[in-house]
C-alpha cells in the first residue's frame, strides 16, 4: 500500500526554510481570516515588522500576545502611560516608542471601523470584493512589494487614523491573512488554498 507523503518532503515556498517558518507557511500564511481579533493580531505584527525579519516578529509572538492582552483591541485602546512605559521595557517585543504607540492609535481606529462596518472582516475584505485573490506565481521574485489594492487600503487606513500602515505593510498583511494566495505554483498550499480545495487544517493559535 503506498504511503501518504511527509510533510517534510512537499514541495514548499522557498522562504519555508526552519521549524518556525514551515509551521507558519503550513498551517496560517495565506488562509483567510474572518475572526476581528485574528486580523487585528496580524494587523499589529506587520507593523511591527517594519525593518525587521518577520521570523522576529514570530519568535516575539508570544510574548506580544501577553505584553497586549491577546490583542484585545478594546483594553489597548485605553493604554494610559502606565502601560505604554511597561511596553518600553519589555524585552520580549520590539521596543519601538513610534511602533507602541502605533499599536494604541491603532486599537482605537479599530474599533472606530468595527462600530462603523459591524465588524472590521467586513470593512478590510471589501479591499477584494471579499474573495481571496488567487495568483499563480512561478518564482519568487515576480511576488510584488505593494498592488493596486495595498495601495488602496494603505491610503484608505491611514485616512482612518491607522499608524503603520504603508502599501507594504499591507500586502504583507494581505498575504498572511489570505486576502492574496501567493504561494507558488509548485508549492503544495497553492492548491489546497483555490476555490473549493481548502484544506480542513486549522490555523496554529
Amino acid at each position: 500500500m503506498k504511503q501518504p507523503r511527509q510533510p517534510a518532503t512537499l514541495v514548499r515556498c522557498p522562504w519555508a526554510k526552519g521549524d518556525l517558518y514551515q509551521a507558519y507557511h503550513d498551517n496560517e500564511w495565506g488562509v483567510p481570516v474572518h475572526d476581528d481579533r485574528v486580523l487585528f493580531e496580524f494587523l499589529i505584527l506587520e507593523g511591527a515588522q517594519a525593518g525587521l525579519s518577520w521570523e522576529t516578529i514570530l519568535k516575539k509572538r508570544e510574548n506580544y500576545r501577553a505584553a497586549l492582552d491577546q490583542f484585545n483591541p478594546e483594553l489597548i485602546s485605553q493604554y494610559g502611560q502606565r502601560e505604554h512605559d511597561a511596553l518600553m521595557a519589555n524585552a520580549g517585543i520590539v521596543r519601538n516608542r513610534l511602533k507602541i504607540d502605533s499599536t494604541i492609535q491603532n486599537a482605537k481606529a479599530f474599533l472606530t471601523v468595527q462600530q462603523e462596518f459591524g465588524a472590521f472582516d467586513q470593512y478590510i475584505w471589501s479591499f477584494v470584493n471579499g474573495t481571496p485573490l488567487q495568483n499563480a506565481r512561478k518564482a519568487f521574485t515576480e511576488v510584488p512589494a505593494r498592488t493596486a489594492e495595498s495601495d488602496a487600503m494603505s491610503k484608505d487606513l491611514k485616512r482612518r487614523g491607522f499608524k503603520f500602515i504603508g502599501t507594504t505593510i499591507c500586502y504583507a498583511f494581505m498575504q498572511a491573512v489570505g486576502m492574496v494566495n501567493d504561494h507558488l505554483v509548485e508549492c503544495y498550499r497553492h492548491a489546497e488554498l483555490l476555490p473549493d480545495k481548502r484544506s480542513p487544517r486549522k490555523r496554529a493559535q
